[in-house]
């Protein structure tokens, strides 16, 4: 660094890498980072948070790069990994990974060793860009800090054009000590922000497409819209309320989508899955892959007839899935232009329809069967119990809804049928690639997210040891996360093998899905000085949940469940 003073516009000002980077980022909009500090990136993050960037420091990458992924679905803007070379990066593919599977915008920024000792077994060397390359849409090495702002926004503007996914970028330790003058930075900066500023695009639909659309909604016997998180992070909600409202037609969130419209809505199709996707003749996909989460859009789950009208943002996606319309756009774009189509000459299925009709009569039986099961208290605990008391105490909390962050087998599948959204992009689970771990990352991302909401985490005690140490990262920044951990001793639960499995020299181990029974999850965030409870009644649970929610404070509740009520991999039976 230059010994002039660093306000002075002096033409001899020298800057280094690390500030140029944080000025991209700030250039860019970028204004959170997640990530774990080291050589040779520590420097990185304090130049960050100096340009207004918040650096929120992990214990392990994988926690960091879940909060980088969510933090994109959440903002709307890429979420910000950042990693030190080789184990550090490798640690933060995890991260990188499930932004791809998910389709969030996220960059993973890692430092990488001294280009001239590459091959010479230099300190955590390791081909970073060939690594990188099946879980990432774009990597890019800067090879001199002159290509850094270049570098910067194309790895930001990448990861959010298109289906959003995780890009790469590699900065060299010897890239990292460059300095240029700042009047140069600032110009190199100036000219790349130009020629981005100049390059949005909108795809425009041919009118006759969403002419089509219409007219086989308009002309469905049994019309279902499906909507997912890719019409959540579109922020998709008013127009897809306008269009369930004004044609009647019922709707079905997959997992993250639900709370675009709220659960309680009346011509919610949740409750009536199986009837909904089996019986649907026309079905209008928004934002939702047909993935295994949709049975791949295929008999027997799916009618052989049923017509697809498939919304995405990916032209790829639509020629994968050879749906009978494709409409390549943005969702939130696209179901503007469909109400305002609709709006020329309405029509509306209204509630006696006998399509209508059938789904809230299924609907109603299937939430009754549900309730029956929930009215009942049940000690030790089963999931039911303790998952309607937290149902009743976050809905107790009105708007601004929490956002609930959910990851486990039993837990995470009883979760999302007991507990309610009512808001959009309030709920966070193992999403499409069923990744599990994700709950602490995924809870500090949303509080960083979204300051004014309280953040709920419902988890397995398996999911909670993947990342359990990050309560402490609660603590550091006051964060207002509460974990309730259904702690029933083990994956799935306790020890589920039948007598004639347990033999062999190691048969008086614990089984491979237990875990020490009755642990105490709570006293971890104590040793930081969290809160922690331990609840095994539902008046203890209903006192802690009320403690907790209005201290919004750090808090882990360790609610003790029955090691044998829950089934393995919750309902997925299929899979395993």
């Amino acid at each position: 660094m230059a010994h002039s003073h660093p306000d002075s516009q002096t033409p001899q000002t020298l800057i280094d890498t690390n500030v140029l980077v944080a000025k991209s980022l700030a250039r860019f909009g970028i204004d959170r980072m997640f990530g774990v500090v080291g050589i040779p990136v520590t420097s990185l993050a304090n130049r960050a948070v100096a340009h207004g960037v918040r650096f929120i420091a992990f214990h392990n990458e994988q926690s960091a790069g879940y909060a980088a992924s969510a933090y994109g679905y959440l903002s709307g803007r890429p979420g910000v990994l950042l990693t030190v070379s080789g184990p550090g990066c490798v640690h933060g593919l995890a991260g990188m990974s499930n932004a791809m599977a998910n389709a969030w915008p996220m960059i993973m920024i890692s430092g990488s060793c001294d280009q001239k000792d590459f091959g010479r077994g230099d300190f955590q060397e390791l081909d970073q860009i060939e690594a990188v390359k099946p879980f990432s849409k774009l990597s890019v090495k800067a090879k001199d800090i002159r290509e850094i702002p270049e570098a910067v926004f194309r790895v930001l503007d990448y990861a959010g054009s298109g289906r959003p996914g995780g890009c790469y970028l590699d900065l060299p330790s010897d890239v990292l000590h460059q300095s240029i003058p700042e009047s140069e930075a600032d110009d190199l900066l100036a000219a790349v922000a130009d020629s981005f500023a100049k390059r949005k695009l909108l795809v425009s639909l041919p009118n006759s497409e969403i002419e089509k659309a219409v007219s086989l909604l308009r002309h469905a016997e049994r019309p279902l819209i499906v909507c997912g998180k890719g019409a959540a992070f579109a922020r998709a909600e008013e127009p897809l309320k306008k269009l369930v409202e004004s044609t009647g037609i019922p709707f079905l969130p997959t997992p993250m989508g639900k709370g675009l419209l709220p659960d309680t809505h009346e011509l919610a199709a949740t409750a009536a899955r199986s009837l909904a996707i089996g019986k649907c003749d026309v079905a209008l996909v928004v934002g939702a892959r047909l993935n295994w989460l949709l049975h791949f859009g295929e008999p027997p789950k799916w009618s052989k007839d049923v017509k697809f009208i498939l919304v995405d943002i990916s032209e790829e996606e639509i020629e994968l899935r050879k749906p009978y319309l494709g409409l390549v756009g943005d969702a939130k774009r696209v179901l503007e232009m469909i109400n305002k189509e609709i709006k020329d000459d309405p029509f509306c299925y209204g509630r006696n329809h006998p399509w209508v009709e059938a789904i809230a009569k299924k609907t109603k039986e299937n939430v009754l069967k549900m309730e029956v099961q929930l009215a009942k208290d049940i000690v030790p605990f089963n999931f039911m119990t303790p998952m309607r008391i937290i149902r009743d105490a976050i809905l107790g909390l009105g708007s601004p809804a929490p956002v609930l962050v959910s990851e486990g087998a039993n837990t995470m599948d009883i979760g999302r049928a007991v507990l309610v959204q009512t808001e959009p992009r309030t709920r966070l689970d193992a999403g499409t690639w069923g990744t599990m771990g994700v709950g602490l990352g995924y809870c500090i991302a949303a509080a960083v997210a979204s300051p004014d909401r309280l953040v709920v985490a419902v988890e397995g005690d398996s999911g909670f040891g993947f990342s359990a140490m990050e309560v402490e990262t609660l603590v550091r920044y006051q964060l207002p996360v509460v974990v309730i951990v259904f702690n029933n001793g083990g994956v799935y639960g306790g020890d589920r093998r039948n007598p004639e499995e347990i033999s062999g020299p190691y048969k008086d181990d614990p089984a491979p899905t237990s875990f020490v029974p009755s642990a105490g999850y709570h006293t971890l965030i104590e040793a930081f000085g969290g809160k922690g409870y331990l609840v095994a009644t539902p008046e203890e649970l209903k006192s802690a949940l009320s403690d907790s929610f209005s201290a919004r404070k750090p808090a882990v509740i360790n609610v003790i469940i029955d090691p044998f009520a829950g089934a393995e991999s919750g309902r997925l039976q299929h899979k395993n």
